[in-house]
């Protein structure tokens, strides 16, 4: 049962507030129960006002048929969760399919009953529920702090938290809410988005998304600029018409690589691009249809922001949107592999689409693709458009959206983009790219408008969309004559500037310069490079690595220097091996190229294996594939080797900014000397608008961060000499742990602040590893974690040990938590062994344990472990025992004041701690003499909790008593009854009765009834 903190209720009120702003009624859970809303607290749909917003969509159905619609929602047909809620969002979004008989005509009809009314949101229903709760299958019970009702349908719960108290982090409201899912599964079938907020703080996410997937929410009228707050939120995605249109527009289905449902929902970010860019393509419709321009407007999203999802989201809405008739949308790459990459996003999301998109293999099916009277979403490259095919469709009501619009490959004077305008004269043409466009770049602006939306890297990083990027350079020069340099510096300007410009470099210039970067001696001395680096890389954080080639042949070539170092790391077979090279080719490629010239579906093959986290790839060489549109999560470094500039350099570098549990950022390790061109990229996004720094250097922010973080934690330890174990084997410096660990709990809030301290430690490690000053740090780290680790597994409360094992499987899958042959907190040193007691504590509370706790030269560590093993016992009493557990923890909590004020000493409080714990133990031995059940033992205490009742009442009396009440409580419904007033009405007369009967104390009766009451409810809730 959950216990609300008044500060918490004060933003639960604050939130009626903003949902009676926007015109939702609110009302409590339980007033919705006593209003009979529901038969019982299993039932999650408020089946009367389902059932009336039905009659109210569809005046011309029946009423049986009406129910019958009812019925279909309140069962869902699969097994799973996220079955279950991709089921009901199609019922939701395009209504459930029904067939009924005409009574006019007595015809048989068939069609579709809405479930939401679209055209006009003031028709629908919106609710408010604070507190209600729900019982599970299990019969345990969760009690949301809102759920918000869309027609009688639960289509958002949102937990809140008290801003003042700082254990209240989001983090662990999304872990409740998480439990909610596993309790109460039925209440998020109908599900369309979660949220958590503190009041001033507010994420949002969908049933499938972990903690670092629920993003921040900001007004969707500021731009970005403002504040993610819990108004933000309820005004901003709540109103009613802003909630249906996400509701349709902004939630898609796909299946991973493991064949898992995902359920992706828009972030403020993509819902506001959609809106705009909705808005904008109307405005400029060509006539008939409107009398624009055509020019719908250059989406500017950052890469790892979602662009692909902005983008499918965007095609649906339009899909949708009745000025366009049934659209024939467009989709423009200007890459065979980018149109795949784009085109899968969009098949998986085909429910958003009502259609299955199509690619066109040839410029034939293009142009008969086109060729139709209405709809349609068409997947091409603009190379299909090479040569003029004149006129192929002069409809309005087309919509091209072309990917990294910027591009000069697009051919916008003369090429692909200007035979496209001619072949579809009335379309309108949206742009998308994830770097800005430049200021001398006319020729987009000219076709696509100026930006109808904007989310640079600053807005990115702050909302946790994207990780911020380190650079670093570390540039493998090969030995040459004065002579030989100036030539190859001056072929490496000309490479650079061709490629800022677009320009095919000069193949005369172009092969002398790849026999300089690929000399053998270079690829030696590079492969050894990346081992060492890499290895190091891995130690600190687990995920993948790229390494960018300035050809096929070098790629090929770096593989074999590699192998020969680490032969584990090859392998034949494509389903195993930890290095590939990714490259495209011919049967007619020589060796070592042949051998790494695959298929488009083997490629793709490994392109699954490289993006799972657990899967044994974790490098790969590449020359030009996989640097655009290409999302690997856990990639968080790459090895540039390849002359690049602009927004290639922008695209490629991107590769490694993606979320991935806590991941902290993606490092860039330049080898081939490309600062200028990237200052010259970086220059280009600020000034086309963009905010923030784009990347980082390592030794400039990464390593200082790691300095200052080691610094707080010497400062931790000032007085406590830990290092003489830095050198030494674990089981050799048991002592020094020991005495660490007390001085951890001898400092104010010790334990929280060490963790916060050594997760800030590691995260800025993982991103400047492996620098000397890193490295320098390692076995310091690999201290402070161990000793982390002992205490989270013996000492830790376990509200933090949940979140605790929540958190180790983050960092499995990006930063490590023990630095130093890889210990996980499972093989850590056991402090209880390490402090001599026993392992097997099957009588913490036996005279035995308590005195060698007590003995403990540790005093600290001494005083924490009996604070937490009474904390866990006076727990587990609290689920069953209401009068005990709350005299212990008055006991407990009083002691521990007097400790905090130094009003006693160490030595004191461990005295009172044994004397507490062995209370303890004869407080649970005491119903046993009694001859009582731990239930009617809590029921005797109850009765029994004032003395004049003991003096006046025999305990035979009350023994008798304590069984009556028992019964009683077991025969209660299987309801949640603890929230129905008329179930606790009818149990207080109950109770009263039973007092009177037995000749209880008429003045004690009724506080006596009250803590019977709680303890009733306490029994059930443990059940």
């Amino acid at each position: 049962m959950k216990s609300s903190s008044p500060t918490e209720q004060l933003v639960e009120d604050v939130a009626a507030v903003y949902f009676d702003v926007i015109g939702a009624a609110s009302k409590r859970g339980v007033e919705v129960d006593d209003a009979c809303e529901r038969d019982d607290a299993t039932e999650v749909v408020l089946r009367g006002r389902l059932s009336a917003a039905l009659h109210r969509l569809n005046t011309d159905l029946p009423h049986d048929t009406v129910e019958e619609v009812v019925r279909i929602l309140s069962r869902p047909p699969h097994p799973t969760l996220i079955q279950n809620n991709r089921w009901f969002h199609g019922l939701l979004t395009d209504g459930v399919e029904i067939e009924y008989r005409d009574t006019r005509s007595g015809e048989t009809r068939g069609g579709r009953a809405r479930v939401v009314d679209f055209d006009n949101s003031a028709a629908n229903e919106l609710l408010v529920v604070r507190q209600l709760t729900v019982v599970g299958a299990s019969g345990k019970l969760c009690r949301p702090d809102l759920t918000v009702f869309l027609n009688g349908l639960p289509v958002a719960v949102i937990e809140l938290k008290d801003p003042t108290d700082t254990q209240a982090a989001l983090g662990t409201a999304i872990d409740q809410l998480a439990r909610y899912m596993q309790t109460a599964p039925d209440l998020f079938v109908p599900n369309l988005l979660l949220s958590v907020s503190d009041g001033m703080l507010t994420r949002v996410g969908s049933i499938t998304g972990g903690r670092s997937r629920f993003m921040p929410w900001r007004p969707l009228s500021d731009d970005g600029g403002g504040a993610p707050t819990l108004e933000a939120l309820i005004r901003g995605l709540f109103e009613p018409d802003t909630l249906v249109d996400f509701l349709r527009t902004c939630v898609a289905f796909e299946e991973d690589e493991r064949g898992e449902i995902v359920k992706r929902i828009a972030g403020y970010h993509q819902f506001r691009a959609v809106r705009k860019a909705r808005a904008r393509v109307l405005a400029h419709l060509k006539p008939p249809s409107g009398d624009g321009d055509g020019r719908g407007g250059v989406v500017w999203h950052t890469q790892g922001s979602g662009k692909s999802l902005t983008m499918l989201m965007l095609a649906g809405a339009l899909i949708r949107e009745p000025r366009l008739t049934n659209p024939t949308v467009v989709m423009i790459t200007d890459r065979t592999d980018l149109d795949d990459q784009l085109y899968d996003t969009f098949a998986d999301g085909r429910a958003l689409l009502r259609q299955t998109p199509v690619q066109a293999d040839s410029r034939e099916q293009l142009r008969a693709l086109l060729d139709r009277a209405s709809g349609g979403v068409v997947f091409t490259t603009i190379q299909k458009f090479a040569e003029t095919h004149g006129v192929v469709s002069d409809r309005a009501n087309v919509v091209v959206m072309a990917d990294e619009a910027h591009r000069s490959q697009y051919g916008f004077v003369e090429g692909g983009a200007r035979w496209m305008r001619e072949a579809l004269p009335n379309a309108t043409f949206v742009g998308f790219t994830g770097t800005p466009l430049e200021r001398d770049d006319k020729n987009t602006a000219h076709v696509f408008g100026d930006y109808s939306d904007v989310y640079d890297i600053r807005e990115a990083v702050e909302d946790g969309a994207t990780r911020p990027l380190y650079y670093e350079s570390r540039i493998i020069t090969l030995t040459v004559d004065e002579e030989g340099a100036r030539v190859a510096q001056e072929e490496l300007e000309h490479l650079l500037s061709a490629d800022r410009s677009g320009d095919a470099a000069d193949d005369r210039i172009r092969v002398p310069m790849e026999s300089l970067v690929g000399a053998k001696e270079r690829m030696e001395r590079l492969a050894a490079f990346v081992v060492d680096h890499w290895e190091k890389r891995r130690a600190a954080m687990e995920g993948k690595a790229m390494i960018v080639t300035m050809s096929r042949d070098i790629a090929a070539r770096l593989y074999e220097a590699i192998r020969a170092l680490r032969p584990g790391w090859h392998e034949a077979n494509d389903e195993r091996g930890a290095m590939k090279v990714v490259v495209t080719g011919t049967a007619g490629d020589s060796e070592p190229l042949r051998s790494h010239v695959r298929t488009k579906a083997a490629r793709k093959r490994l392109a699954e294996r490289f993006k799972a986290p657990d899967d044994d790839l974790r490098l790969v060489i590449v020359c030009d594939m996989w640097l655009t549109g290409f999302d690997c999560p856990p990639a968080h470094t790459m090895y540039l080797d390849k002359p690049l500039a602009g927004h290639n350099l922008m695209q490629a570098i991107a590769r490694v900014n993606r979320v991935h549990g806590d991941k902290p950022g993606g490092l860039i390790v330049d080898l081939l000397g490309l600062t200028d061109e990237l200052a010259d990229a970086l220059a280009t996004y600020t000034q086309a608008g963009g905010t923030g720094v784009a990347v980082r250097e390592v030794q400039d922010e990464a390593v200082p961060a790691m300095q200052e973080a080691f610094e707080k934690l010497r400062g931790f330890f000032h007085g406590c000499d830990y290092e003489q174990a830095l050198d030494a084997a674990p089981a050799d410096v048991l002592p020094v742990y020991l005495r660490t660990i007390d001085h951890v709990f001898g400092q104010d809030d010790g334990w929280t602040r060490l963790s916060t301290l050594v997760k800030e430690l590691s995260a800025a490690f993982a991103l400047a590893v492996p620098r000397p000053e890193a490295e320098a740090l390692t076995p310091h780290l690999a201290f402070f974690q161990r000793v982390v680790a002992m205490i989270r597994k013996r000492l830790a409360d376990e509200s933090s040990a949940g979140a605790g094992h929540a958190h180790r499987r983050d960092i499995d899958a990006a930063v490590r938590q023990v630095i130093g042959g890889a210990v996980t907190a499972d093989e850590v040193i056991d402090l209880f062994a390490a402090a001599g007691l026993p392992e097997a504590r099957l009588d913490i509370l036996s005279d035995e344990f308590l005195g060698r706790v007590a003995a403990l030269d540790e005093k600290n560590l001494a005083l924490e472990t009996l604070r937490k093993l009474l904390n866990d016992q006076i727990r587990v009493t609290e689920r069953t025992n209401l009068v005990q557990s709350r005299k212990l923890r008055e006991a407990l909590e009083d002691a521990m004041l007097l400790y905090t004020n130094k009003a006693i000493t160490t030595a004191e409080m461990i005295s009172r701690l044994i004397d507490l714990a062995k209370h303890l133990r004869d407080a649970q031995k005491h119903g046993e003499e009694l001859g009582l059940s731990a239930e009617e033992t809590a029921f005797y205490d109850a009765l029994a909790d004032n003395e004049s009742a003991i003096e006046v009442m025999q305990s035979d009396a009350l023994r008798l008593m304590a069984r009556e009440l028992t019964e009683m409580v077991k025969a209660m419904p299987r309801l949640d009854w603890t929230e129905r007033e008329s179930v606790r009405a009818n149990l207080r007369r109950n109770v009263r009765r039973l007092l009177a009967k037995y000749g209880y104390p008429p003045d004690l009766a009724e506080g006596a009834t009250q803590l019977v009451l709680r303890q009733a409810e306490l029994s059930v809730s443990a059940d």
